[in-house]
């Protein structure tokens, strides 16, 4: 399914995105180096281990770019200007490698844009959840959409 067009959301559509992900150790290896980030409890199993999560814990990073890559197809593909800002980025549990995230996103807020009469803003909350029912993620993601051609 392709995105929607600006005038096609209304405050409270909330979609259950059919992709899930399965968690590699590869992939939170390659979030981390390619930022630059050196965190032992991202990339080092004894420093994990020996935290109070006991093993190692995904990089944020990831699993803040995967749910919002999660919800593309079904929210901006296609029909997107820009994206304008994240807001209220909270991680409320960790992911481990294994674990399986799957995502949903509500609109929450709809403006039509003051200087693009063609397009209009659109404020999604998105929510990571784990295969536990937890969450694991969530965020506001504001982005400027076409309206529908006439």
């Amino acid at each position: 399914m392709a995105g929607r067009y600006f005038d096609e959301w209304k405050i409270g559509d909330t979609v259950a995105h059919p992709l899930t992900r399965t968690v590699t150790e590869t992939d939170n290896l390659l979030i981390s180096t390619l930022t630059h980030n050196p965190q032992p409890l991202h990339l080092d199993a004894q420093a994990a281990g020996a935290s109070e999560f006991r093993q190692i814990l995904v990089n944020s990073c990831f699993t803040f770019s995967l749910a919002v890559g999660v919800s593309v197809a079904e929210t901006t593909m296609g029909v997107l200007v820009a994206n304008l800002g994240f807001d209220e980025v909270k991680f409320p549990r960790p992911v481990f490698v294994g674990d399986t995230l799957r995502v949903e996103s509500e609109v929450v807020s709809l403006r039509e844009s003051n200087s693009r009469p063609t397009a209009g803003l659109v404020t999604w909350e998105h929510r990571a959840i784990n295969q536990r029912g937890e969450t694991v993620c969530t965020m506001k993601r504001t982005a400027l959409l076409h309206r529908k051609p006439i």
